[in-house]
C-alpha cells in the first residue's frame, strides 16, 4: 500500500510540475494586460491594481487585429474543410480500396509527413510567386493543406481501417459506386474522425506564424498570430498593450481546448492503435 502511494507521488509531482509551468505564463499574461505602463515598469511581477480591459481594447482597436482576425478566419476555415474533403477520400481510398501501388503511394505520404516545412520553404516560395498566388487568400490555404494532408490522411486511413470490409462489400452489392460508398458509408461513419482532425488542423492553422508570414507578405492580408507578433516591436515600450494583443489570439484556441478536450485528445491518439 506505501509502495502504491509512493509510486503515485512520482508521477503527480512531474504532473504538477509541468502543468505549473504551463499555467504560469498565461496567469502572467493577464496580470500583465490588467496593468498601466506605469504599474508595469515599477514591478513587472505585481498583481495589477485593478482589473481592466483597456489594453485589451487599445490592442484591438489601434492595432488592427479586427482584419488580422477575419483574414485568420477565412484562411483556416477553408484550409480546414479543403483538408477534411482530401484528407478523407484518400484515407478511404488507402484503408478500403484495393488499387496498384497503393501500400507504397501511403508509405510516400508517412515520408512527407516527416520532411519539416523549414527544408522545402525556398522551392515552395518559388513556386507559389510563378503560380502568381503570394499574398493571397486561396495561396495560404493551399499552403497549409499541402503542409498538414499528410497528417490528415495518416489519421483517417488509420481511422477507416477499423471499419470491417463486410460493411462495405455489402454497400457495393446493394450496387452503390466507389464515391457512393463513400459518401453513404464513409463520411458519415468517419464524423468523430473528421471533427477530432478538423479540430487539430483549425489549430494548426490558426497558430502557424512561418508559413503565414512567407506568403502574405503585406499588412493587410497578416493573419493574427503575425499581427500579434508585429506588435513586440510596434510597441516595445508598451507590455501591457502587447499582453493585450496576446490575449486576444489565444482566447480563441482556450476556448477549443476546454470545450474540445475529448476530441482533441481522440485525434492525437487516433494513429497510435491497429484496428
Amino acid at each position: 500500500m506505501r509502495e502504491r502511494g509512493f509510486t503515485r507521488w512520482i508521477v503527480a509531482v512531474p504532473m504538477c510540475l509541468l502543468a505549473l509551468a504551463t499555467i504560469y505564463p498565461m496567469l502572467f499574461t493577464l496580470n500583465v494586460a490588467m496593468k498601466s505602463r506605469r504599474e508595469y515598469v515599477l514591478n513587472q511581477f505585481s498583481l495589477a491594481d485593478h482589473l481592466t480591459a483597456a489594453n485589451v481594447a487599445d490592442a484591438w482597436s489601434s492595432s488592427g487585429l479586427g482584419r488580422y482576425t477575419l483574414n485568420s478566419i477565412v484562411v483556416t476555415a477553408g484550409a480546414v474543410a479543403l483538408l477534411l474533403l482530401l484528407g478523407s477520400m484518400a484515407g478511404y481510398a488507402f484503408s478500403q480500396v484495393t488499387f496498384r501501388g497503393r501500400k507504397w503511394l501511403f508509405l510516400v505520404c508517412l515520408g512527407a509527413l516527416m520532411i519539416p516545412f523549414q527544408v522545402i520553404m525556398v522551392p515552395f516560395f518559388r513556386v507559389l510567386g510563378q503560380v502568381h498566388l503570394l499574398d493571397t487568400y486561396p495561396g495560404l490555404i493551399l499552403a497549409y493543406t499541402g503542409q498538414f494532408l499528410p497528417f490528415t490522411i495518416f489519421l483517417m486511413t488509420s481511422f477507416y481501417s477499423r471499419i470491417p470490409a463486410e460493411v462495405v462489400e455489402a454497400a457495393r452489392v446493394d450496387g452503390s459506386t466507389t464515391l457512393g460508398v463513400y459518401r453513404r458509408i464513409m463520411l458519415p461513419l468517419g464524423r468523430p474522425a473528421l471533427l477530432s482532425v478538423g479540430i487539430l488542423n483549425a489549430l494548426f492553422c490558426w497558430n502557424d506564424v512561418l508559413i503565414s508570414l512567407l506568403v502574405m507578405q503585406s499588412e493587410q492580408h497578416r493573419t493574427l498570430m503575425v499581427g500579434v507578433t508585429a506588435l513586440r516591436g510596434q510597441y516595445s515600450d508598451n507590455i501591457p498593450l502587447f499582453a493585450g494583443g496576446v490575449l486576444v489570439a489565444a482566447v480563441p484556441v482556450i476556448a477549443i481546448y476546454l470545450f474540445f478536450q475529448r476530441q482533441i485528445t481522440d485525434g492525437v491518439t487516433a494513429g497510435s492503435t491497429k484496428g
